[in-house]
């Protein structure tokens, strides 16, 4: 995996998704041990790895992951961990009214660790969140850019 730091952002190469899923428990491993950043939010086109970055993540909260699916009929997948950890997905609301009325924002604003898939269609992004985009670079390759982790922190993991 390859990863450089640029303008407060980390950006990182993984060439598989198991790379993919590897960084995804580092960062859910930075969740369980530092404070602060409750709320994971993921941006990236259809296909772009986000549920296989969820899977790591999850896996750093004891969630196996074949529990984790892509939540996109469900729109919020509760799992009894502590910190409670809830795995929010976007896809199938179209307008903000649609968001708001899901009641999401609870999740969020709750002491538990919230992880957006399609987080482009909130109307506003939760203070102090962890921003994550995606972009496919093959068939494998993705470039993954994460805003809000000091990188001091990162590199102490």
């Amino acid at each position: 995996m390859y990863s450089e730091i640029i303008m407060d952002s980390l950006r990182l190469t993984t060439g598989s998704s198991e790379e993919t899923e590897d960084l995804g428990f580092k960062i859910g491993t930075f969740l369980k041990t530092h404070g602060g950043a409750k709320t994971i939010c993921l941006f990236g086109e259809l296909g772009a790895g986000k549920t296989t970055l969820i899977k790591g993540i999850a896996s750093a909260f004891n969630i196996s992951k074949r529990d984790i699916g892509s939540a996109s009929f469900v729109i919020v997948a509760e799992y009894d961990t502590l910190p409670p950890f809830y795995h929010i997905d976007l896809y199938r609301l179209e307008k903000d009214v649609d968001v708001e009325d899901t009641g999401i924002w609870e999740y969020i604003e709750s002491d538990g660790i919230s992880v957006i898939e399609w987080a482009e269609r909130l109307d506003e992004i939760p203070e102090n969140a962890i921003t994550v985009r995606i972009n496919l670079l093959g068939e494998e390759s993705r470039e993954i850019i994460i805003e809000g982790i000091d990188e001091k922190d990162w590199h102490n993991m």
